[in-house]
């Protein structure tokens, strides 16, 4: 059956994905290894401690770490990490979380990391028990607000890479690893959306924390790698409050065959295939009135570029909030990266196309950009009726 097909008889509306490795989306395209090496176990049993022992084996040879293993997301590999430094190898807190209060239950994080992916990250911890102890401000943070909130309750510090943080004024990762080891404190690095499977490690992190389904295209999964203690302690949170994130045989083996294609994937080929996508959507924009194109990298440092449309309104004659929601609401919808539209831009991003859909992607712009620019009132609603309606339709659901 044809990916098209099941969408089909499902009733799902047959997406088209620029917006990127997006978890409301379904995340990836899955690659064939994953779905091969999940063909293959699904039938069968194993022993599941030995299954992720051989998970850490390959998680240590990629990643550069002394052990790793798969859980069910980079969320819950954040909640497992953090109640593993509060826990340690002690059976009876694991079970007694998130009401234990024996130890250290204080997690330390930037206040312009402290985002929201989908769900607060800072959830991810309060879920342990832990109290979030936020430092600096949204827009800075100093060495001396670290350095004065460690104390003898500190469990550990979480260090957010992500879009959503801020991306100045913080403290860099060496830095940042180097106050915290110097006082006893493990670093945990939520790196949920990165390429680069080595550095946050290198640069001193303790555990880092991967997304299995985003850019390596697995199932839906997390990758743990760290520090052979750290990553022992929060696997051992499975007995307790990681039971409800358990991950499954095929999720594991899924994760790992991606982490292994990831390896030999032909990163460079792939690149050059982006590139052609954003000089075709570039090109094809130009000169259009009210619009500026250009390309933009990625601001995690992913060796990746995205294009960037912003919309003058009074000139498109269409907001870029708008613009985004026509797109979406049309056939096919098509749903771009648009965590800025309140600035007047939005982002394509290639990364998740199938062949050919670039050029129905261009297509469609055009078409909206073309019928805003023809009828007889602008497109443009207020950003107070963005917010609300999107609320409204959220709290709608099954509806």
């Amino acid at each position: 059956m044809s990916r098209s097909d099941i969408r089909e008889r499902l009733q799902l509306r047959p997406v088209i994905n620029v917006a990127g490795t997006m978890t409301y989306l379904g995340s990836s395209i899955v690659v064939p290894e994953a779905i091969e090496a999940m063909n293959q176990i699904l039938p069968e049993f194993v022993e599941m401690a030995d299954l992720q022992r051989h998970a850490s084996k390959v998680i240590s040879r990629l990643t550069g770490s002394e052990a790793g293993f798969i859980t069910t997301s980079c969320a819950s590999g954040i909640s497992m990490a953090v109640a593993g430094c509060m826990t340690g190898d002690d059976l009876l807190a694991i079970e007694k979380l998130p009401h234990y209060r024996g130890g250290k239950n204080e997690v330390i994080v930037q206040a312009g990391h402290l985002v929201n992916f989908g769900a607060p990250v800072e959830q991810a911890i309060r879920l342990t028990g832990a109290e979030v102890v936020s430092i600096g401000q949204a827009t800075s943070c100093a060495p001396y607000q670290f350095e004065g909130a460690i104390t003898e309750r500190t469990a550990a510090a979480v260090y957010v890479i992500s879009h959503h943080a801020v991306h100045y004024g913080q403290l860099p990762l060496p830095l940042f690893c180097e106050i915290a080891h110097r006082h006893g404190v493990p670093v945990i690095v939520d790196a949920a959306s990165e390429y680069d499977l080595r550095r946050f490690l290198a640069e001193g992190a303790d555990i880092v924390l991967y997304s299995g389904h985003k850019f390596l295209g697995g199932p839906t999964s997390g990758i743990v790698a760290g520090h052979k203690d750290r990553v022992r302690h929060a696997w051992l949170q499975n007995r307790g409050l990681a039971r409800g994130m358990k991950v499954g045989k095929e999720n594991i083996i899924g994760a790992l065959a991606a982490l292994e294609a990831w390896e030999k994937r032909d990163h460079q080929g792939i690149r050059l295939r982006e590139k052609q996508i954003l000089q075709l959507w570039e090109n094809g924009l130009a000169g259009r009135v009210g619009v500026s194109v250009s390309q933009e990298a990625d601001p995690t440092d992913n060796p990746l570029d995205r294009c960037k449309i912003a919309l003058n309104p009074e000139l498109a004659r269409i907001t870029a909030w708008d613009f985004a929601a026509e797109l979406a609401a049309g056939s096919p919808p098509i749903i771009v990266r648009d965590h800025l539209v309140e600035h007047g831009y939005l982002y394509l991003d290639p990364c998740n196309l199938h062949p050919e859909e670039e050029h129905i992607v261009l297509k469609r712009i055009i078409e909206v950009l073309d019928q805003a620019a023809n009828a007889p009132t602008a497109r443009v609603t207020s950003w107070q009726e963005r917010v609300a309606s999107k609320q409204k339709a959220l709290l709608q659901w099954p509806d």
